[in-house]
């Protein structure tokens, strides 16, 4: 927010934003919270966590425990986001229905956490990346339209699909091509019957084209994105998820991540360097995402997340959007991620002011999640 300004809230929304001389009557009646001296930003929004995992080094293997135990691990790492100041996560897979139950007992507030924006269980082809861990696997159009049914019966509102191989899956290149172009445009088809985003989880070039083609809403990693694609992604309004983090986590831990991992990770981190700096150029859209829940990447590093966006080459309020008024597009939550009357006040208070400085980002003052104070204080 701008100097000298002020917002007033009543019943978890902003009732008022302005400068202070122009304060409604109101104002003198509520509980004042000072901020002077620092920056007031809408809650961080994270488009890509696992809420299920914890960020050790074998992801796979922390996949090996029942859905009892990954709830709990959940209601554990929401409040991690909340800490940092992350007020609105979308989850891109866990174990079976988890994550649409914990984020439905957050929003009943019977546990704290930020608003909960889960897929379910990501989809993939039998064999494909994250069979192992987080995803369902199906074929076909048929079997892939009905996975994509099941996940909103168990209370997902968005879908993820695995279209190509990943970095964490051993036995799967990184660029194999895995659903075919018909059975994604079944996928994107059946997740916008139900007014839901759907991302998809792509590395590899054929597979990037494939989602592209079939109107996906976001290309999660994205290393191999061709300039070509890129200009179409701008066109269609198709946003970047770089999840840099992720990908640093990984190849900077060769001590205990596994091998193969390590590897693939060092393959593509040039190229996504590389794609995400054209992508600035040529002005796609970007999101913020951590893939949180990988290898040595611990949720609540959207803050993280966004400086690094900043050093690889966007400007730091194109970053700040990213996590803020950009995320809240793509996740199709209007009632976040600005600073207006009617919005959620869902609310961060920064020691410094981030425009100036990006690392600001990483000291937080307070965090307000639908007018509630629920990590610092003012």
């Amino acid at each position: 927010m701008k100097r000298s300004q002020g917002i007033l809230i009543s019943e978890g929304r902003i009732a008022w934003t302005g400068p202070h001389a122009r304060a409604p009557r109101d104002a003198k009646e509520a509980t004042p919270a000072e901020g002077g001296g620092r920056t007031l930003t809408p809650g961080l929004i994270d488009c890509h966590v696992h809420l299920c995992f914890d960020g050790s080094p074998d992801f796979v293997a922390e996949a090996n425990v029942t859905e009892a135990f990954a709830a709990v691990k959940c209601v554990a790492n929401a409040r991690r986001e909340l800490e940092a100041g992350v007020t609105t996560v979308r989850d891109l897979g866990g174990l079976g229905a988890v994550v649409c139950e914990v984020g439905k007992a957050i929003g009943e507030g019977r546990v704290p956490g930020p608003r909960v924006v889960a897929s379910g269980q990501a989809l993939t082809i039998t064999g494909g990346h994250g069979w192992s861990s987080f995803a369902r696997q199906c074929d076909g159009p048929d079997g892939v339209r009905a996975a994509v049914r099941d996940q909103f019966r168990a209370g997902a509102r968005s879908i993820k699909i695995v279209a190509t191989g990943g970095v964490l899956t051993p036995g799967v290149t990184v660029d194999f091509t895995a659903f075919t172009p018909e059975e994604v445009a079944v996928a994107v088809d059946e997740a916008h019957k139900w007014d839901a985003p759907i991302a998809a989880h792509a590395i590899g070039r054929t597979g990037i084209d494939h989602c592209v083609r079939a109107g996906i809403d976001s290309i999660e990693h994205g290393a191999q994105i061709t300039a070509e694609t890129a200009r179409q992604m701008k066109e269609r309004g198709i946003f970047h998820v770089p999840t840099i983090t992720a990908l640093l986590g990984i190849i900077d831990h060769p001590e205990d991540v596994p091998a193969y991992a390590v590897e693939k990770g060092r393959q593509i981190v040039d190229m996504l360097r590389d794609t995400f700096r054209r992508n600035v150029r040529l002005g796609v859209r970007f999101a913020c995402g951590t893939d949180a829940g990988t290898p040595h990447n611990p949720h609540g590093n959207a803050p993280r997340e966004v400086v690094r966006m900043v050093e690889w080459g966007l400007t730091p309020i194109k970053a700040l959007q990213a996590a803020t008024s950009n995320a809240a597009d793509l996740l199709r939550v209007p009632e976040v991620g600005t600073i207006e009357e009617g919005s959620a006040a869902d609310l961060v208070l920064w020691e410094a002011d981030p425009l100036d400085d990006i690392t600001g980002l990483l000291a937080r003052r307070m965090v307000m999640r639908a007018g509630e104070v629920v990590a610092g204080a003012a």
